[in-house]
C-alpha cells in the first residue's frame, strides 16, 4: 500500500527531484510550494505556512513529511538583520509545520539541514561527525540549528519521530550558487588558478541525497536521529575541477598556484569566505548513516557529475 508524503519546498531544487521520484515511485506524494506550476505530481498551494487552515487539508492522513522549504545560504545577504531573516523562515516556519504536522497524526517529520551546523571548515581536525557537539558560524547555521534544537524538544512532547539530514554541498542539474558559477568557468575554457590545492571536500549528487531522504521517511533505525550524507568519495578542489571538465567533455586549464598566494590575494580583494570554501577541507564522516541504514550513496561522484552534465548541458 502506498504512503502519503508530504513534501514542503517542492518547487525547490531538492523538493522537486525528491517529490518526483516518489511520484514516479508510487508513492501518494503532495507537493507544498507557494508558486503555480506543472510539476508532474500533485501540488497545493498555499500562500503561508503559518496559517493552520492553510496547511490542514494537506497533513491529514499523510505518514511522513519531509520539509525542505527554507531560506537558502546566501553569500551576499541583503537583508538588514540576516540572522533574524533566517530564523523566520528556517527556524520558525520549521517548527510550525511540524507542530501542525504532530497534531495533525504524522509519524514521521524529515528536516533537510545543512552541515553547516557543524561547521564551516575541517582543516587540521577529521571529518564531522553526526553526533558531535554543533558549532555554526554564520546566521544560515545557526537558524538551522535552532529548528533541530526545536525538532528535538517537539519529538518528546509529541512523539512524532524526528530525522534530521545534514548534507554538505549538493550538486546536479539545476544546481545554482556556487557551484553553478564553477561550471560555467570551466565550460567557458577559463584558466583558474586553483591547479594546486591539495584540501578534501565532501559533497553528494542530488540523486544520492534524494535516495537518502526516501530511506528515512521509513527506516525504523533512522527514528529521532541526525544523519551526515555524502557521495563517500572526497575530493580536493584541483580535483573536483578536473572532475567537471572530465564530465563536461572539455579541458580542465587549471594553474597550480600556492594555496597561501590565493588567500592573501583573496584577503586583500575582500574574498576571504570565498577562498576559504575553495581551499579550506569539509569532510563528512557517513559511517553512521551506512552502518544504522545499510544505506549506500547509488552513484560515485565521476557518475552523479556525469548524469548531472548530459541533463544539463544545454543549458550552459
Amino acid at each position: 500500500m502506498s504512503r502519503k508524503i508530504v513534501v514542503t519546498g517542492a518547487s525547490g531544487f531538492v523538493g522537486h527531484a525528491l517529490a518526483r521520484r516518489l511520484h514516479c515511485e508510487g508513492e501518494r506524494v503532495l507537493g507544498i510550494c507557494r508558486s503555480d506550476g506543472n510539476f508532474g505530481f500533485p501540488v497545493a498551494k498555499i500562500p503561508s505556512f503559518d496559517d493552520p487552515g492553510a496547511l490542514a487539508e494537506s497533513l491529514n492522513g499523510a505518514d511522513a513529511v519531509v520539509h525542505c522549504a527554507a531560506r537558502a545560504h546566501q553569500m551576499q545577504d541583503t537583508a538588514e538583520d540576516p540572522l533574524s531573516a533566517f530564523r523566520k523562515i528556517n527556524r520558525d516556519m520549521t517548527l510550525s509545520v511540524a507542530r501542525q504536522s504532530a497534531e495533525r497524526g504524522v509519524s514521521r517529520f524529515v528536516f533537510l539541514s545543512t552541515i553547516k551546523v557543524n561547521g564551516e571548515s575541517t582543516s587540521g581536525r577529521g571529518p564531522f561527525t553526526p553526533d558531535e557537539s554543533a558549532h555554526p558560524e554564520d546566521p544560515y547555521g545557526f537558524s538551522k540549528f535552532e529548528a533541530e534544537q526545536g525538532l528535538i524538544e517537539l519529538a518528546s512532547e509529541t512523539g512524532m519521530e524526528v530525522v534530521i539530514i545534514r548534507p554538505p554541498l549538493v550538486y546536479g542539474p539545476g544546481v545554482k550558487g556556487n557551484f553553478a558559477s564553477m561550471i560555467k568557468l570551466v565550460h567557458r575554457g577559463l584558466p583558474l588558478p586553483l591547479g594546486a590545492v591539495h584540501n578534501k571536500r565532501s559533497l553528494v549528487a542530488l540523486e544520492n541525497l534524494v535516495d537518502l531522504i526516501i530511506t528515512c521517511t521509513y527506516h525504523p533505525a533512522a527514528a529521532n536521529e541526525v544523519f551526515l550524507a555524502s557521495d563517500g568519495d572526497d575530493l580536493s578542489t584541483t580535483e573536483l575541477l578536473r572532475a567537471v571538465a572530465v564530465a563536461m567533455g572539455k579541458p580542465s586549464r587549471l594553474v597550480p598556484l600556492p594555496s597561501g598566494l590565493l588567500t592573501a590575494g583573496a584577503t586583500i580583494l575582500g574574498k576571504k569566505a570565498v577562498a576559504r570554501r575553495l581551499l579550506d577541507s569539509l569532510q563528512v564522516d557517513i559511517s553512521k548513516t551506512r552502518d544504522l541504514l545499510d544505506w549506500q550513496p547509488p552513484l560515485s561522484v565521476d557518475d552523479g557529475l556525469r548524469r548531472c552534465f548530459l541533463i544539463a548541458k544545454d543549458k550552459l
